[in-house]
Parts: C-alpha cells; sequence; structure tokens
C-alpha cells in the first residue's frame, strides 16, 4: 500500500518538478518521495534525521537546515507534516525564509473525510500508528498560508483508492478521481503556492513586443504611432508570415521611418501559423518581458501598460489579456465564437487548475526568463500549436507560474479579415483540450 501510494504521490509532484529543477523536502518522515527524485535532497528542521531514517538518505543529499536558503531551491516539499505540527503557522513562517522569489512550495495533505479510516488502518496495523492530531478544511490552510506571505496558485485533489488493485486502482484514480463530484471524495490534496510581499525591485523592466502580422497592412504604422512607452528601452518585433498583401513592405518602411525614434525589428517566418511567428519573435527578443500584441488591434495597444505594471509589480507572472468583462463593440466577437471562448475558458480553467475567463485572447505577457524554461521543456506537450496561446498556458501552468487576467476593452477589427476559422480551428482546440487532459488532469 505505502509504495503504491508514493508512485502516485511522485507522478503528480513529477508534473511540476523536472529533472533540472532543484528540490528540497523538509523533514521528510520517508525516503520514498524525494529521495526517488534524482536531484532530490532534503533538509531537517532540528539539525539531523533518526538514525533510522538518516540510513535511507545519502549524506550529499542532506542539506543543513541554515543552507537551504543560500541554494535557492526551486521547489521546496512540506508532505503530510501540517497533521502533526503543534504551530503550523510557525512551520510556514520557518519555510518562508528558505524561499527565494522563484521558488514555490509543494504541500500535501489529507482529506478529514478520510480521517475515521485513517484512525481504523492504524489501529488494525495497516498504516504506522502515527494518529494524525490536525485535520484542516482547505481553506484553513489557504488562511494559513496567507498568514505567512504564501500565495495559494493550485489545488489539486487525487487518489480514491490509497492500494493497489489490478485494472481497478488505475482506472478510479486515473479516470475518476479528477471528475467534480469524485475529486470532493479523494484522500490526497496536493497545494501549489508561492511567496508573496517581497520588496518589489526599483528598476524598471523593459519590454520585448512581439506582433505578428499576415494580411495586416493597414495596420502596421498605427501600431508603431500608438503604442506606448512602458520600459526604458523597449523594443517592437514584427513578424510577417505569408501575406498576400503589402504587410511585408509596409513593416519595412515603418521601420526605416521610425526607426529612429524606437527599436523596431523586423523579420519573415519560415513556417506558418501564429504559434510558428511568436516563437520566431521571442528567439529575436533581448528585453526583460515578452508581450505578444495581435496585428489586428482589437486589442488597442494603449492597453499594453495595464499589463506591463501587472507583471512588473508581481501581481502575477504569466499575464493573460480577457475580453470576456467589458462589453465589447458590436462587431468585436461573432455569436458562437462568444460561446466557444466561453466553453474553452471552463473547460481549461478545470483542466488546468487555475482560474480563466478567457483563453483566446492574442495578448500574452510573461518574463523571458520564465519563457526560456518554458522552452525547454516544450516537448512535454508537443508542438502542435497553431496560435501560441496554448503553448504558454500549458506551459505557465505546468511550472506553477501565478496567472493573472487583464480585463480590455475588444474593438472591431477596422482593416482586413481574420485569420481565424472557427470549426477549423474550434476542432484543433478540442484536439488541444484533450491532450492537455491527458498530459495535466487525468494523470
Amino acid at each position: 500500500m505505502k509504495n503504491y501510494f508514493y508512485s502516485l504521490l511522485r507522478k503528480y509532484i513529477g508534473l511540476f518538478v523536472l529533472s533540472q529543477n532543484s528540490v528540497v523536502e523538509i523533514d521528510p518522515t520517508t525516503p520514498l518521495l524525494v529521495g526517488r527524485f534524482p536531484q532530490g535532497k532534503v533538509t531537517f528542521r532540528t539539525g539531523m534525521p533518526s538514525t533510522e531514517l538518516a540510513s535511507e538518505f545519502d549524506e550529499h543529499r542532506i542539506v543543513k537546515i541554515e543552507n537551504v536558503a543560500e541554494t535557492k531551491p526551486e521547489y521546496l516539499i512540506i508532505s503530510g507534516l501540517i497533521h502533526y505540527e503543534r504551530d503550523i503557522q510557525s512551520m510556514f513562517a520557518q519555510t518562508r525564509a528558505l524561499c527565494s522569489p522563484e521558488t514555490r512550495l509543494v504541500l500535501t495533505y489529507y482529506s478529514s473525510m478520510w480521517r475515521p479510516l485513517a484512525a481504523f488502518a492504524s489501529r488494525f496495523g495497516l498504516r504506522r500508528r502515527v494518529p494524525e492530531s490536525n485535520w484542516l478544511a482547505h481553506e484553513d490552510v489557504q488562511n494559513l498560508l496567507t498568514l505567512e506571505n504564501f500565495e495559494l496558485i493550485r489545488l489539486d485533489q487525487k487518489v480514491l483508492i490509497p492500494f493497489y488493485i489490478p485494472l481497478v486502482s488505475g482506472f478510479v484514480n486515473r479516470c475518476l478521481a479528477p471528475l467534480p463530484f469524485f475529486r470532493n471524495l479523494c484522500l490526497l490534496n496536493i497545494a501549489l503556492a508561492r511567496p508573496v510581499d517581497y520588496v518589489a525591485s526599483k528598476t524598471e523592466p523593459s519590454v520585448s513586443i512581439v506582433v505578428p502580422a499576415r494580411n495586416e497592412a493597414g495596420n502596421i504604422e498605427d501600431i508603431v504611432k500608438r503604442l506606448p512607452e512602458m520600459g526604458p528601452d523597449d523594443e517592437l518585433i514584427f513578424i510577417e508570415g505569408n501575406s498576400t498583401d503589402a504587410t511585408w513592405k509596409t513593416i519595412q518602411e515603418v521601420q526605416q521611418r521610425y526607426g529612429s525614434e524606437r527599436s523596431i525589428l523586423i523579420a519573415q517566418q519560415e513556417g506558418k501559423g501564429k504559434g510558428d511567428a511568436v516563437r520566431k519573435g521571442f528567439s529575436l527578443a533581448t528585453k526583460d518581458v515578452l508581450m505578444i500584441l495581435d496585428a489586428d488591434m482589437t486589442v488597442p495597444p494603449e492597453d499594453l501598460p495595464k499589463f506591463y505594471n501587472a507583471i512588473k509589480d508581481g501581481k502575477g507572472e504569466f499575464i493573460n489579456g480577457t475580453r470576456l468583462v467589458y462589453p465589447m463593440e458590436k462587431e468585436a466577437m461573432r455569436f458562437f465564437n462568444l460561446l466557444g471562448n466561453k466553453f474553452f475558458a471552463l473547460a481549461f480553467s478545470f483542466v488546468l487548475g487555475q482560474r480563466y475567463k478567457d483563453t483566446l485572447c492574442g495578448t500574452k505577457v510573461i518574463r523571458r526568463s520564465n519563457y526560456l524554461k518554458l522552452q525547454a521543456n516544450r516537448s512535454y506537450f508537443g508542438d502542435f500549436d497553431p496560435f501560441g496561446d496554448f503553448d504558454l498556458i500549458f506551459g505557465a501552468a505546468r511550472m506553477g507560474l501565478k496567472i493573472v487576467e487583464v480585463p480590455i476593452g475588444y474593438r472591431e477589427r477596422l482593416y482586413g479579415e481574420t485569420n481565424i476559422s472557427r470549426w477549423r480551428h474550434g476542432a484543433i482546440l478540442l484536439a488541444m483540450l484533450v491532450f492537455a487532459a491527458r498530459r495535466i488532469k487525468f494523470l
């Protein structure tokens, strides 16, 4: 039972903790969790573990508690300890002192609905006789995290059958446990949190604004004229792709006309689709913050400072635009497109574990450092996103980035025609949703 349960727990945590990530478990009670991660290390608040437990870990895997902060671990794991801790808030305070701004806390605890079964199993020797003194509700855990300057990013509920039954356990834990009704009955809760309230940097990051442009000749000059200043040394990157109008010629003319006033980079994509254009633009970008602005200007360039301030001030780490808060202009979005947007927003929110109101808004913002990490692990989801949006959304969710949405006033297109095919691209989105569900939700 124990080996099966911890094999599941390693798989769930392994969704976030990648092979290149540094990970430290605080006060482990067994080597079956982080001890099985090749890069995993452990630390003990009391100094050293018991003789029995110490023999389970190689000496190089044990880090002194006073040295943990110096290593800037990307993940700290606290597994099950809140059930036995006399002062959980103090434990979180000690943990907060070990974090850097990039650290993620992974916290596991059991559902209080399983308390009678846990007592029964302990009494009859099916598990260790370590009766849990604390059984906390999700709201209690979140409140304690908030008190010590942690922000809950996502909460997953896993495991309906904690022991192995051939064919049955795998099906139930993978296919039924994540579903809305059944997840409330699950044994295991996995919370992912980030430290907050660091003193904001006084430096103002510069921005690379990537504008994918196909058949948008009539919008190019207006983008340059209307784009507001944000950072001290921003750059504007136009990526033209397979246009049949004068888009490329217009981009070249604009660079010559305005290149002395602001940094403008231009290129033509070798592949097809917005996703390929975005990746091309990001590969040319040199600034700290990366932005996408659709060339159709249905998201006004004047709204970009809202996105900039959200990421600069640490409100979020992946900033997504939402067109579904404010009233939109009459011809901005067709009725079935609106229905499709709302459906996919609900579906992706369920799959990814963070709320999305609008997954299809083209304006997205991420720090370059996080994008490089996302890029390095793109193979997990594959490279078949023609839009570029979901490549970023999936990667940000897996990395545990805090996602924040910025409402914008969605405008009617004034030049050209949309490059989106409602039904063909809708089918692609549905396929991507199913794929993401298998890779993230139904593990």
